[in-house]
């Protein structure tokens, strides 16, 4: 089946198609339907398999041949009736190989006008970098080797490792998981510079609400996006539509919230009032909270400086404990686990929940040293999870029923 790689803006879903023609095919063709107008306008009319290969041949310069070339239609949500053509190729045209990248398929999409190949395309969602691609990127491939054996074995690091594991977490931090932020700072070596490159994301993000989104919701979408840092700063970091605007309410906001899901620009997490399998039955939909998509994208967007979260003297601020917070929902969400968290009577809180299998595991998140937490306790006494995970600043452990893991290792918790 062809297939959808959908993500944010610059995650790198084209890169990475085309990396993956240039691996395994022997050509590929590239086009850019946000760019390539001719091209999206001859969408517009049969799109028959035969009729599109025809064209793409002769536009291209090269030869189509089933099975030896990529097509790679990007930005596939400025022109909606090549997806749908999707469909077509998948039932008339299957010997061909055909990949689709798209930012704002969830929002962008007329469905009065267009229906979504459902059942014919293969899709994978692709996430900003995690930690351990980070490592990856900056040539500690062994450290994060190391840090994969720990969260096995439960073994303390060395200390050396560990204060060196979290110097590169703190450094995550503020450079985030975008492709153009990390290799900034694997070539330079500096972390100066790299705001700049994530002001010119964000500023990609306002732009498209204004072009993929009506004049009316796009003014609400902007003023939630724009609410995050203040959202996060909390005690409670619930998601209150009276922070985006006095009066705010669901009704006038959560379309916008909606969008801004869709678009992978925040990742939703859902409370839940049960710590019972499944989770999805138990979510209450009207309480919810909202996380930037990238870590690095929300210092830039807060204006929080890089000294700041570099510095072991922060880390006990309620920023910085939101910071860390957005760090693990981003990991879990790039292992494939839906965010949920728990809260019982507005006295006890879990940051996260993650479902394996038939089990439910609390995740708790602490920014520093101080692991305390009664939640854990009282959820524990409830429910009686066959473990529960600690993410902090402290070394690996396994002490009553408590699996502590640094911050670092949180890119290992993975879907059973």
């Amino acid at each position: 089946m062809p297939l959808v790689l959908l993500g944010a803006r610059q995650v790198g879903k084209s890169w990475l198609l085309a990396s993956f023609a240039e691996a395994a095919f022997d050509n590929h063709i590239l086009i850019n339907l946000e760019m390539d107008l001719a091209v999206a306008d001859v969408f517009s009319g049969d799109i028959h398999p035969a009729r599109i290969l025809s064209f793409l041949e002769t536009y291209s310069s090269q030869k189509i041949t089933a099975g030896k070339t990529l097509i790679i239609l990007d930005e596939i949500q400025a022109c909606e009736r090549a997806l749908t053509a999707l469909k077509y190729f998948r039932e008339q045209a299957p010997e061909y190989h055909i990949a689709a990248a798209g930012s704002l398929l969830g929002v962008s999409i007329n469905h009065d006008k267009f229906s979504f190949p459902v059942g014919n395309v293969d899709m994978l969602t692709l996430h900003p970098m995690d930690f351990e691609e980070f490592l990856w990127a900056r040539n500690l491939a062994d450290l994060a080797d190391a840090i994969r054996e720990r969260s096995v074995s439960m073994e303390a690091m060395p200390a050396a490792l560990h204060d060196r594991a979290l110097e590169a977490y703190r450094h995550y931090l503020v450079c985030g998981g975008m492709p153009a932020a990390i290799r900034h700072l694997a070539e330079r070596g500096s972390l100066a510079g790299i705001a700049t490159i994530q002001q010119q994301i964000l500023d990609g993000y306002l732009a498209d609400m204004a072009k993929y989104a009506a004049p009316s919701d796009s003014v609400r979408i902007r003023a939630a996006f724009n609410s995050l840092p203040s959202q996060l700063a909390k005690d409670n970091r619930k998601f209150q539509y009276k922070v985006v605007q006095k009066g705010g309410t669901a009704a006038l906001f959560g379309i916008a919230i909606e969008w801004l899901a869709s678009a992978g620009t925040v990742l939703h997490c859902k409370k839940t009032e049960q710590g019972s399998s499944p989770l999805a039955v138990h979510v209450d939909n009207a309480s919810f909270k909202l996380y930037m998509g990238d870590t690095g994208l929300l210092c830039a967007k807060s204006g929080l400086a890089a000294q700041t979260v570099l510095s072991s003297m922060a880390i006990d601020s309620t920023f910085m404990g939101a910071l860390a917070e957005n760090y693990v929902a981003q990991c879990l969400a790039a292992n494939g686990h839906r965010l949920h968290y728990w809260e019982s009577g507005g006295i006890a809180e879990i940051d996260f929940l993650i479902q394996s299998g038939s089990e439910i595991i609390p995740v708790e998140v602490k920014a520093g040293l101080n692991t305390r937490s009664r939640s854990l306790n009282q959820f524990v006494q409830r429910y009686h999870p066959p473990f529960s995970i600690r993410l902090s600043m402290k070394n690996f452990g396994f002490e009553n029923g408590i699996k502590s893991m640094p911050l670092y290792a949180a890119f290992c918790i993975t879907v059973a």
